[in-house]
């Protein structure tokens, strides 16, 4: 691209941002690091209205990188729960003991990518939103925006086009009003050139799109090829007794990890044999569907307590430890819990 466009980009996007784009949002507020890397996190794979609440309650009881450095994995855990891909909650837990000792947040692009968890796309941010200063962003929105307006075939998580992605986010990524282009980005894929039926009128750089130029707007970017998504199925035990029920903390790796839930147990399990079917649930997994089997044992509890190295729970204790949300959900009705909050 030659100077001349670029910086004709650059600038649709920064003045398109200040006009309409959103300032409101709790994290623009805070304005601070931690704040960033907090909310980016968070908003990997999930929406901006679900994640808001999720991000004001985080920062209530997590108001500093080092209140999150010294909170047990259970609080941080409990705090996640619903937002779902935990890996995020762990990566972040990750990130504070790491900058905690390392006594002030990394201020430069290389600096942040030797945080834990924090890869390219985090680290821009944080440089745009935090420090603005020059921080190149792709993320979903980017792609989609970038796949229209340079008409890019291929599926854009590929390595190719994931590659071009990111050396034309380079190029067109300003060393001034970073944190409004960067915002612009992220605005107009999220309001304006959405995935479906994109608002194209009421976009600034309408003019030089490709895909609307060449009446390609709804066959880009690319889709990625469906797959059937396979059913696997999940054996859970429930062992309950005076409002109390027995959980088990999941290996620190794996779905779920460090979470807790109903002790699960394989087909073949002696215990099944002995047991009475309690329930079912359902829950989609990115890869694949959990068709969930729940079955009681109420025999030898504590037997089953030493094997599963559990922990029993009061219901009103629910809330203290992280749970998946089918879990948590599962558990809630059986206890009334779910009736109880309408």
């Amino acid at each position: 691209m030659l100077y001349a466009e670029v910086k004709t980009f650059q600038n649709q996007v920064v003045s398109w941002q200040k006009t309409h784009g959103r300032h409101q949002l709790p994290w623009q507020q805070a304005g601070t690091p931690y704040a960033v890397l907090v909310s980016e996190l968070m908003l990997q794979q999930t929406q901006v209205a679900t994640v808001i609440p999720y991000f004001q309650r985080w920062m209530a009881s997590f108001p500093t990188i080092e209140a999150l450095a010294a909170a047990s994995n259970d609080e941080v855990m409990a705090h996640w729960q619903g937002l779902g891909y935990y890996a995020r909650a762990r990566n972040l837990h990750k990130a504070a003991v790491y900058i905690s000792e390392l006594g002030a947040f990394p201020k430069t692009l290389e600096a942040l990518l030797a945080v834990p968890g924090v890869g390219r796309y985090t680290a821009g941010a944080i440089m745009s939103f935090a420090y603005d200063s020059y921080g190149p962003i792709v993320d979903g929105n980017v792609r989609r925006l970038y796949a229209r307006y340079f008409a890019i075939d291929g599926v854009t998580s590929s390595s190719a086009v994931d590659k071009k992605l990111w050396a034309l986010a380079e190029v067109l990524t300003p060393t001034d009003n970073c944190r409004s282009f960067a915002q612009g980005l992220l605005d107009l894929g999220a309001t304006i050139c959405k995935p479906r039926q994109p608002l194209c009128e009421q976009c600034p750089l309408a003019n030089s799109c490709q895909a609307l130029l060449q009446n390609r707007v709804d066959e880009l970017p690319t889709a990625k090829p469906k797959k059937t998504v396979p059913v696997k199925p999940g054996h859970f035990l429930w062992l309950a007794q005076q409002d109390k029920i027995l959980l088990q903390k999941r290996p620190d790796k794996g779905i779920w990890a460090s979470l807790w839930s109903m002790p699960q147990v394989d087909a073949h399990s002696e215990w099944l044999t002995q047991a009475q079917l309690h329930g079912v649930f359902v829950h989609q997994f990115t890869h694949y569907k959990l068709d969930a089997s729940v079955w009681t044992v109420q025999d030898n509890l504590l037997k089953v307590q030493e094997e599963f190295a559990g922990s029993w729970y009061h219901k009103d204790e629910l809330n203290k430890v992280g749970l998946p949300a089918p879990i948590r959900s599962f558990i809630e009705q059986q206890f009334g819990l779910a009736a109880d909050k309408t």
